[in-house]
């Protein structure tokens, strides 16, 4: 059992970063981010027409696409005002691609959080909570070390962090699109900054009351 228990806190101490980016990223595809995100001060309006409602509205609805189990008719049947279609071919085309990765990184999540809860309760049964705890403390240090050299990295050169994002994910350049497109509209630079730092802030500061905690915990006496 002891090499079970030490596996299980290696699993706990290097997966805590994913499990922080997953449980962040779920966020940032909430409405509450969106509400929240296109009031902020600094995001440019739409040079197009797009009022706040309606950015809002065709943010939301694509939000929802990438974790919903619609098909691409989802957004494909999506019309403006005028009756014109929100997205152009190339632009549902890359939607179906982060669709898949969307939900690729959300079922690594989910499989992470039953990993996690099944962790805990071995280390409960055991009576060893102290080793969950040690594994919860060296994550936060882990996460702390990665987070930091993203926003590091955001804040540096973000166009060359963005760009080597989606040459790992995307094939060629399905991704660029023009600055009439709705996807750019909707989304443009300044939206993906943030994303960034939310995704980053956020896993520091929950690295923070982890490191906290572990230390509070692990070693009781």
């Amino acid at each position: 059992m002891k090499t079970v228990q030490k596996m299980l806190y290696y699993f706990l101490f290097l997966s805590f970063p994913l499990l922080l980016i997953g449980s962040s990223i779920r966020l940032a595809l909430s409405p509450i981010f969106l509400e929240v995100e296109y009031r902020l001060p600094g995001v440019p309006d739409d040079l197009f027409g797009f009022t706040f409602e309606e950015r809002l509205k065709f943010a939301e609805l694509s939000s929802d696409y990438l974790i919903n189990s619609a098909d691409i008719k989802f957004l494909a049947n999506i019309k403006t005002d005028d009756g014109q279609p929100l997205f152009n071919q190339r632009e549902l085309s890359h939607m179906q691609d982060v669709k898949k990765l969307t939900q690729s990184a959300l079922k690594i999540w989910y499989l992470l959080l039953i990993l996690w809860a099944g962790s805990i309760f071995f280390f409960w049964k055991r009576k060893s909570l102290d080793v969950f705890w040690k594994s919860i403390l060296n994550g936060g240090w882990l996460t702390i070390a990665l987070m930091a050299g993203t926003i590091l990295m955001v804040l540096l050169n973000f166009n060359a962090l963005f760009t080597a994002f989606h040459r790992v994910f995307f094939i060629g350049d399905t991704w660029l699109f023009y600055t009439s497109d709705s996807l750019i509209r909707l989304f443009p630079q300044r939206f993906w900054m943030d994303v960034f730092f939310f995704i980053g802030g956020l896993s520091l500061a929950l690295s923070v009351l982890a490191i906290y905690l572990g230390r509070r915990f692990a070693n009781p006496d």
